[in-house]
């Protein structure tokens, strides 16, 4: 008697699990990009320069040389400091932190023009955060990855060894990628749709510090809960939780 019951406790798990399943084919969150503040997305995949290269910003930490063409007196090495700025030679401070290098040029290349003559300055990166991507959630080998040219979301899950076969969401693949320093954009991308179409127009590449999380789905969520059979070497049907 006993046994019946557990075999009815397995019917039902089961049966919950497959309406789950079933539940899963259209994700809970809609899969179209949030929009920033301004109302535009950047997770558009239009063959843009903007969109697809983005330009490298300044982070503290990063080191560069400044080259002055006419007046090499005031070349330098500096030092991105922790909160932003560099210390420069007979300017003072200077807050550089998030901007390209063609924009720090021509900031200070503005500064130094109250002092020199229409000077002409070069800004060279010497140490600088490589691009990288995170992924984390159920894949196989979750953590943070240099990001080396043109990746797409499923390029980077396969360097990440993949998804969980058994227990990662595959149609609510979240992709977190930040705007400035108060905004973080997020898309929901159908991955199993991907793989089933074999159509990869969705398939959004990658920037710098992008992250991609891959959600458990329901079953990973119960598993501790369905009783597991066997059968031992003398034909005797064995349980364990």
């Amino acid at each position: 008697m006993k046994r019946a019951w557990n075999w009815v406790l397995v019917a039902v798990v089961f049966a919950s699990v497959a309406a789950a399943v079933g539940q899963e084919s259209t994700p809970a969150v809609n899969s179209a990009s949030a929009t920033t503040p301004s109302g535009q997305s950047h997770f558009s995949n239009a063959p843009t320069f903007s969109e697809r290269y983005p330009r490298y910003r300044l982070h503290a930490s990063d080191s560069f040389d400044l080259v002055f063409e006419y007046t090499p007196e005031f070349n330098q090495t500096t030092v991105i400091q922790p909160d932003g700025y560099v210390t420069l030679r007979s300017v003072g401070d200077v807050y550089v932190n998030g901007l390209t290098v063609e924009q720090a040029t021509a900031k200070l290349t503005e500064v130094y023009g109250k002092i020199l003559t229409k000077p002409v300055i070069s800004l060279l990166l010497k140490d600088f955060e490589k691009p990288y991507f995170i992924a984390d959630g159920m894949v196989n080998r979750p953590g943070k990855y240099e990001l080396r040219g043109d990746t797409t979301a499923t390029q980077a899950l396969a360097m990440a060894g993949g998804m969980n076969p058994q227990f990662a969401r595959h149609s609510q693949v979240v992709l977190f990628r930040r705007v400035d320093d108060n905004w973080v954009e997020t898309k929901v991308l159908n991955v199993k749709s991907m793989d089933k179409k074999r159509d990869l127009s969705e398939d959004v590449h990658l920037r710098p510090g992008d992250m991609l999380f891959v959600p458990k789905n329901t079953l990973s969520k119960i598993q501790q809960w369905i009783p597991v059979y066997s059968v031992d070497m003398m034909g005797a049907q064995t349980k364990a939780f």
